[in-house]
């Protein structure tokens, strides 16, 4: 039971990252390769307060987060005047960056060798509070003018921009949110494993998190929430059985499948609501008496 209890609040975590670049992502329409580096920078700044000057755990997350946003603003403030793929490019440089600059400071993040000793303090009620408050701040975020703004850069930048619309501003509304998002993620995963390393901060995570921000559909946050508790637990839960040798093989066919089948993503841009539920459940009665 507790093993799943960690892997519950392991795909907790990771939902808080996925969830801010899918506001980058998916509502905004700039794609990031390099998000997992605001993990980094958020994990690493609480871990050497808390661990250093002995701040309790949450005001080491705040102060996680503050420094994801502050240099996520830095960061974007050039790199979000470029367009398209060069974009992406320069977002995947920052993440190597950071990663190559935390294996550098030895005597200060411990190098490639890793930081320990971080005090825990990270645990599944405290993640699913996160999850719960940063959901409900998002839906409202995306149904007030800024969110809106923020979608219809996605659709037509130059359309949004012809009514009047400051589309540098959205841009670095969307990128802000993301960044502080992964830099609570990152801290409350410090907490969690009491300790760090440069290889948990890869490029591969980065896709990871992309990938499940386009599987689940860019434009609904339901999506996000759904394709994170598949993609994120999947691994651990092909562990065991006679698949436990093929469980990337499975994960990557999944992934496979579901672009293949549902290029859109599982949700498109539909979001979860009461009355949608109700209407669905009342056609599905009604096909089942007709049959």
């Amino acid at each position: 039971m507790t093993y799943w209890i960690g892997v519950a609040t392991l795909t907790g975590i990771y939902m808080i990252a996925i969830l801010g670049l899918s506001i980058l992502t998916g509502f905004t329409g700039l794609f990031s390769m390099g998000h997992a580096g605001f993990m980094a920078i958020g994990a690493y700044t609480s871990a050497l307060l808390t661990k250093t000057f002995g701040l309790p755990v949450l005001a080491g997350v705040f102060m996680g987060m503050l420094a994801a946003l502050a240099i996520g603003l830095l960061i974007g403030y050039p790199t979000l005047k470029l367009k398209g793929d060069y974009f992406v490019i320069a977002t995947l440089g920052i993440g190597e960056v950071t990663k190559l600059i935390i294996e550098n400071l030895p005597d200060l993040t411990g190098g490639a060798r890793g930081l320990t000793d971080i005090p825990k303090g990270t645990n599944f009620p405290m993640v699913l509070l996160f999850v719960v408050a940063i959901v409900i701040l998002l839906r409202n975020f995306l149904n007030s003018k800024q969110g809106r703004n923020c979608v219809a850069v996605r659709e037509e930048e130059l359309a949004t921009a012809s009514i009047g619309a400051n589309v540098a501003n959205y841009k670095m509304l969307a990128m802000g949110i993301s960044c502080a998002l992964c830099g609570i993620s990152g801290a409350l995963l410090a907490h969690y494993m009491h300790y760090l390393s440069p290889t948990m901060f890869t490029m591969v995570k980065s896709d990871e998190l992309v990938m499940t921000v386009i599987l689940g559909g860019c434009g609904s946050l339901t999506g996000t929430i759904i394709a994170s508790l598949i993609l994120v637990p999947l691994p651990e839960i092909l562990r065991f059985g006679s698949v436990q040798e093929w469980r990337m093989v499975f994960y990557g066919l999944l992934v496979v499948l579901v672009i293949i089948f549902k290029p859109s993503g599982l949700m498109g841009t539909k979001e979860f609501t009461i009355a949608g539920a109700k209407n669905f459940l009342g056609r599905f009665r009604t096909r089942g008496k007709e049959g």
